[in-house]
């Protein structure tokens, strides 16, 4: 069977927390146009809001950028395809290891849970070093 890519639409928006709310509002309309169940949507607006708010935080290290977001539906298998564009510094979130979670609070690191939790909860990751920028997509099948 073939795979087949509609509804893509694109949001650029300043990389800043204060936007969070446009993109999760961009998402939201996006999915709910694919017939997203209420699960898969909380599911990646939670995703959504750890990516956008580290490309806020770390990105861009003097100053801000932006930040752009891609979503798509693909057929067989029916998913959605989000895609997040940076020009920060490099970074890729997919090469730290996963945390211990067998561990206490105290006894873990700091850091690492979020993508952690993005990781386990999508049903596929990836991320390229693209013409000097950062391009992390999220898969997730509805």
């Amino acid at each position: 069977m073939n795979k087949r890519q509609r509804i893509m639409k694109e949001l650029i928006v300043e990389a800043k927390t204060d936007n969070l709310d446009r993109v999760t509002a961009f998402l939201d309309e996006q999915l709910e146009s694919m017939g997203c169940s209420m699960k898969i949507q909380i599911q990646l607006d939670v995703a959504v809001e750890e990516i956008f708010v580290n490309i806020a935080s770390y990105a861009y290290e003097s100053g801000t950028g932006d930040a752009v977001i891609r979503i798509s539906h693909e057929d067989n298998p029916d998913r959605a395809v989000i895609t997040f564009i940076d020009e920060g510094i490099p970074y890729d979130p997919l090469a730290k290891e996963d945390p211990d979670v067998s561990l206490s609070a105290e006894e873990r690191e700091i850091g690492g849970l979020g993508i952690f939790m993005v990781k386990k909860t999508m049903d596929d990751m990836k991320y390229q070093r693209l013409d000097g920028k950062n391009v992390l997509t999220l898969v997730k099948n509805i």
